[in-house]
């Protein structure tokens, strides 16, 4: 006699609702008005760049008459050509070109070292230089002006690009270690006996293992370090009196007479001079943005 055994019917499934979650584009009427908010201090930052872009393509007869808020009656570009070829705009630009390059490489690398023998080197009186770099962040500049003017002088550096270098990488190398040595302060230790039990010295630990590390905060400084030099006006000014040596700032602001200015003209020479570093931000833009998202991981 065969015996059969039945499974068991299933018991019937219990109908559960779709747990609802919360989306974080969905975040209710605080996320729009902070949005909103954004939207309209971006909007009123944009305003002086819409004047300057429309000034700069402006006849000075549309400028006197109908002033710097009116829409302009012609495309006028002479003064885009005048400022080109009065200033001799592709010398400057490769002026400051070299400038703030070679200031946030030579700023990065000098950062580096002073933060490394800072951080991790955990020389003696390290809150004191640590100190010191910060209160060196704060001076400024109009302080420091008349004492670089008289060594520079003193050495024979004066009117050259390679003063105004030294100048600038010790500036920002000064800020550079004083965030770096912040951040290699807190550098795990494990890693660092890890590397000296497999035989690295100080400079195989610094290339190989800290380095690797600080590459996205590195990058970031980097960049700052290139717009902030860029930017530069009153050092340069002083210090480069030659029409070969000066940047783009100084040759802007060489358009302003004492009693007369070229509307047209220093608003074209503004948006000729803003290009190369609008375009320098937009090229390294995800740089930046990995770079401070990576420091803000860690």
């Amino acid at each position: 006699m065969a015996v059969t055994l039945e499974r068991p019917a299933p018991a019937p499934l219990r109908e559960t609702k779709p747990r609802k979650t919360r989306d974080r584009h969905h975040r209710g009427v605080s996320r729009w008005v902070v949005l909103a908010v954004v939207t309209v201090a971006a909007l009123v930052m944009l305003v002086p760049f819409v004047f300057m872009l429309l000034n700069a393509f402006k006849s000075p007869g549309d400028y006197s008459s109908a002033g710097p808020l009116s829409w302009p009656t012609e495309f006028y570009t002479k003064g885009l050509t005048t400022y080109w070829n009065q200033v001799n705009f592709p010398l400057k630009f490769w002026n400051s070109l070299l400038i703030a390059g070679s200031v946030a490489v030579l700023g990065v690398v000098v950062s580096v070292l002073n933060a490394y023998a800072l951080g991790i080197g955990r020389v003696k009186g390290r809150l004191w230089i640590v100190g010191l770099f910060l209160l060196a962040n704060m001076l400024p500049q109009e302080a420091l002006i008349y004492p670089l003017y008289y060594i520079s002088k003193q050495i024979g550096l004066y009117n050259t690009q390679l003063s105004v270098i030294i100048i600038f990488t010790v500036i920002q190398s000064a800020f550079g270690t004083y965030l770096l040595a912040s951040v290699l302060g807190t550098f795990p230790k494990s890693v660092l006996e890890a590397a000296s039990l497999d035989g690295a010295g100080k400079w195989t630990v610094l290339w190989r293992v800290v380095f690797p590390n600080l590459r996205p905060t590195l990058a970031v400084l980097l960049i700052f370090f290139f717009i902030w030099t860029w930017n530069e006006f009153l050092i340069p000014l002083v210090m480069l009196i030659d029409n070969s040596t000066q940047t783009i700032p100084v040759a802007l602001a060489s358009l302003q007479g004492d009693r007369l200015m070229d509307a047209p003209t220093t608003n074209a020479g503004a948006l000729i001079s803003l290009v190369p570093a609008i375009l320098f931000f937009i090229v390294f833009q995800r740089t930046l943005s990995r770079g401070i998202t990576a420091g803000a991981e860690k």
